[in-house]
């Protein structure tokens, strides 16, 4: 995504995530935006189950990889999302 200049400028669609590592190699990364959730059949929006600045497990595997520059991030699904990290 090489038009893309900003992470900011990168807004979620439906139930996706967007996330950034902690660590490259770690498990855990803090939610940067979410998008607005999925819709069910019946047209409701279904809330998300995250919020940016969440601290969030990811999976080993899996998600769709987006570089800004020398910054990594990925999108996930709601569903993919393993566990919200709490204080």
């Amino acid at each position: 995504m090489s038009f893309l200049r900003n992470i900011k400028n990168l807004a979620p669609l439906m139930d996706r995530v967007l996330v950034q590592r902690i660590k490259p190699e770690a498990k855990t990364a803090s939610v940067l935006a979410v998008g607005p959730g999925a819709v069910d059949r019946n047209g409701q929006r279904i809330p998300m189950s995250v919020a940016a600045g969440d601290h969030v497990l990811i999976p080993q595997f899996g998600g769709s990889p987006v570089k800004v520059g020398e910054e990594e991030y990925t999108l996930y699904r709601d569903s993919e999302i393993l566990a919200k990290i709490t204080e």
